[in-house]
């Protein structure tokens, strides 16, 4: 088992540590942060400032916009992570290293993808029937 766990850290180590300084990197973590505020900041702004001035409505909406965060399957946090990754190309696109990664995994992805779309293609043509 402890072989097992070693051969498998061993393996998504470069995967890890690339993803880890991607989400570190000081221009992600701005922009992660402003496209934070634009799809939840704001509700909790709301949220305080209709409670501390007692504005009802405001503190309404930010409360269903807040209760609706916490429901299974809410893409905000994919929302988020795709402003990010926008804004990112957007203010600072001479980043060439954190674009690099970011271009690397799409390029990956990319592979895998049309791998799997060769194998679904081979499978089909192997289970027609001949006439």
């Amino acid at each position: 088992m402890k072989q097992k766990l070693k051969t498998l850290y061993e393996k998504w180590k470069p995967t890890l540590k690339k993803a880890w300084q991607f989400i570190l990197n000081p221009h992600f973590l701005i922009c992660f942060g402003i496209g934070w505020m634009i799809t939840n900041g704001w509700a909790y702004i709301c949220f305080g400032l209709g409670t501390w001035g007692g504005v009802k409505w405001l503190t309404a909406i930010s409360t269903a916009y807040l209760a609706a965060l916490w429901f299974p399957f809410t893409p905000e946090k994919i929302i988020t992570v795709a402003i990010a990754i926008g804004l990112l190309k957007l203010l600072y696109p001479n980043d060439q290293k954190t674009l690099a990664v970011l271009h690397e995994m799409r390029q990956k992805h990319k592979i895998k993808k049309q791998e799997k779309n060769a194998k679904k293609a081979e499978d089909c043509i192997d289970k027609t029937p001949e006439a």
